[in-house]
């Protein structure tokens, strides 16, 4: 049933590719020149970039609302958490907390490297992008959150009957997913480090919690205050934001320690918060 459901998610997003391969197709005769269709994307208005790679996600949110209602007989709230009902205010203190430190340290760098960064602020264009990215980047993250924190988490447990198993599996399978994102082409595939520690980070953050209402704001926050502080122009997203970063990109050790500072330092955070005790148990304990 889990196969037949991801299956059907997969179906879904691929429905939602179809305007942006149209849109590349379209141009042909650059396609042909370039051979590299993500060229032709670039080329295109940046909030339309943005709406066409959203709408992927939005169309599998529709996916996956079948699945769960239709296919298994469950509601999205089985999926996203063990309580009856969300927790608003965990998404909330997860994206306030979250997006205050992406905010702290993007602008942290811009200070003391100003010569890597170029003011990109319009106003018309970026007021734009802050709706557009309001409206569809919570949505593409939520369905990433839904579906590896949620649903796959969920369907591995029911295989293998305990939790650190679907821990690694949800972490790698996501991490290995951004294998074909711009960043790897351009950092190497070290990077995927970085993205398989952090499946890694939020589905431990879900196990301890017992849903991903935290994971939830932890995501869009990251996303969203980023798209709106700084682009490049070899990254996933590129967005009209107010920087631009213009330093070329290089893997470095501070990149992936940044995750070994900060992501324990949001732990504590959401430890002493929420009280969570008897880490061990929780993850390894049988189901």
């Amino acid at each position: 049933m889990y196969l037949l459901g991801s299956l059907i998610v997969i179906l879904f997003n691929v429905v939602g590719q179809i305007p942006l391969s149209l849109t590349i197709l379209e141009d042909t005769s650059r396609l042909a020149a370039t051979q590299d269709p993500m060229e032709i994307i670039r080329g295109l208005n940046k909030n339309l970039q943005l709406v066409l790679l959203m709408l992927p996600f939005v169309i599998s949110f529709l996916g996956l609302w079948l699945v769960v209602k239709k296919l298994h007989e469950r509601s999205l709230t089985s999926i996203t958490t063990s309580r009856q009902k969300i927790d608003w205010k965990r998404i909330s203190f997860s994206f306030l907390v979250w997006g205050g430190l992406t905010v702290l340290v993007v602008l942290l760098d811009i200070y003391f490297s100003p010569e890597d960064y170029q003011w990109n602020f319009n106003a018309q264009s970026f007021f734009l992008l802050v709706f557009l990215g309001l409206l569809l980047i919570p949505i593409q993250t939520s369905v990433e959150e839904l579906i590896f924190r949620g649903y796959l988490l969920q369907g591995f447990a029911s295989l293998t009957h305990n939790r650190w198993m679907p821990l690694i599996l949800t972490s790698v399978l996501f991490g290995s997913l951004h294998f074909f994102n711009p960043e790897v082409e351009k950092l190497g595939a070290g990077i995927l480090v970085y993205y398989i520690g952090t499946g890694f980070f939020l589905g431990l953050i879900t196990l301890l919690d017992e849903g991903v209402e935290l994971t939830l704001g932890f995501h869009a926050a990251n996303n969203l205050f980023t798209a709106l502080l700084v682009t490049s122009n070899w990254t996933a997203f590129q967005t009209d934001s107010l920087w631009i970063a213009t330093a070329e990109p290089e893997l470095t050790a501070e990149m992936l320690l940044s995750g070994l500072i900060f992501y324990p330092l949001f732990l504590l955070i959401l430890s002493k918060k929420y009280g969570w005790k008897n880490w061990v148990t929780n993850l390894t304990k049988s189901i």
